[in-house]
């Protein structure tokens, strides 16, 4: 089993190497289409939809992905801020009562475009101002989850969502917060991203912090939505490492946020 994970993550590292540096833009921007139809028909999943369907709303999400490309692109800020308000004023009330997804009901579609397309139009949106940007605000994800998980495992007291996710601590969202700080210390310091996001040290550490609170969302949204469903991975299409969506559950709140910062602060 750890072998097949190793292999994966190393596929899943190359496959990421080449989208980012070695694809022109418009076969990124499709190759992140395709990691969006994938997470819809994994969304579909949860929402236990038969097969056929599954399918179909992948495939409308990927013609969602082409028409925002070619036809609506000025629609793109429009989706990241609601993203934003979704994640921050709607989610935390969706921990407090337990919703869940409906099955064939247009609640559950939209609200899977709600949270799929957003990461879509976040990942071209980075990717077309600097692919290095792009990879910074993934690698605050990783790096806040890593951070927790081993806060979490050395400190870790004080459950955070035992009815959601019994395994994270708010020792291990102490741990995120600190280890993003000093990871945004460093990519500021010593790489030319600093002036991607002019903005006054103050307001930065305060963004630093509300995209790791986010990212812990994400996570623990994907967790429960799982968890509804009576599921462990939403898939197995990575070997080792469960299905799309769970690789990316704390991108999807994060990369639209991290792309509308960037968005206002530019404009």
């Amino acid at each position: 089993m750890l072998k097949t994970r190793i292999l994966t993550a190393l596929v899943l590292v190359a496959a990421l190497g080449l989208i980012l540096f070695a694809l022109p833009p418009i076969a990124a921007t499709l190759a992140f289409a395709l990691v969006a139809a994938a997470a819809a028909w994994e969304w579909a999943g949860l929402m236990k939809l038969d097969p056929p369907v599954r399918y179909m709303y992948a495939a409308s999400i990927l013609v969602c992905c082409w028409q925002l490309t070619v036809s609506m692109p000025q629609l793109v800020p429009v989706l990241l801020g609601l993203s934003a308000a979704f994640w921050l004023l709607v989610v935390p009330f969706w921990f407090r009562y337990k919703w869940t997804l409906g099955g064939n009901d247009m609640g559950g579609y939209l609200l899977g475009a709600l949270v799929i397309l957003p990461t879509w139009a976040a990942m071209v949106a980075l990717h077309a101002v600097d692919t290095w940007l792009m990879l910074a605000a993934m690698g605050l994800v990783w790096v806040a989850d890593i951070a927790a998980y081993f806060a979490g495992r050395a400190l870790g007291r004080h459950k955070l969502a035992p009815a959601i996710s019994p395994g994270k601590t708010w020792e291990g969202v102490a741990g995120a917060v600190v280890g993003v700080l000093i990871y945004g210390g460093i990519v500021l310091s010593f790489s030319p991203l600093a002036g991607k996001l002019p903005l006054p040290l103050p307001a930065i550490v305060g963004l630093l912090f509300l995209l790791t609170a986010v990212s812990v969302m994400g996570d623990l949204f994907e967790s429960l939505l799982k968890r509804q469903a009576g599921i462990k991975d939403s898939s197995q299409l990575l070997p080792g490492h469960g299905g799309v969506l769970d690789r990316i559950d704390a991108l999807t709140s994060t990369l639209p946020l991290a792309a509308l910062i960037l968005y206002l602060v530019r404009s």
